[in-house]
């Protein structure tokens, strides 16, 4: 008995067809490069997923030290005396309290410097 198997060869090609629409030449509508291109997108996506995660701790490391330097202060003396007062917040906090909230975290500050000096 033959099999025919044009429906579901059809379907299997239509989604990576999706995939690979907005691709520009023949990236978009010839099976065996099209296939090569999502391929290769999708590896580029699983990347930048992971990048994203770094260029953000970046960003929020950055406007932490600009806040902390307004207040005659390094970045890194800030966070050690963050740690040896055992204030435990994260970075992504730190600079929404540096960008929003400017009086909590000069207070944060002062908590800073007083116990690197003790």
């Amino acid at each position: 008995m033959r099999v025919k198997s044009a429906v579901y060869t059809r379907q299997r090609k239509k989604k990576v067809f999706r995939f690979a629409k907005g691709s520009y030449a023949s990236k978009k509508n010839r099976w065996r490069i099209v296939k090569q291109q999502v391929a290769k997108s999708l590896a580029y996506s699983y990347i930048g997923r992971k990048d994203r995660k770094a260029n953000f701790k970046t960003l929020w490391i950055i406007r932490i030290n600009a806040a902390s330097r307004q207040f005659n202060m390094s970045y890194s003396s800030f966070i050690l005396g963050l740690k040896v007062a055992n204030i435990k917040l994260n970075r992504k906090l730190l600079s929404d309290i540096a960008v929003l909230d400017n009086t909590t975290f000069k207070q944060l500050i002062n908590i800073s410097k007083s116990s690197i000096v003790q």
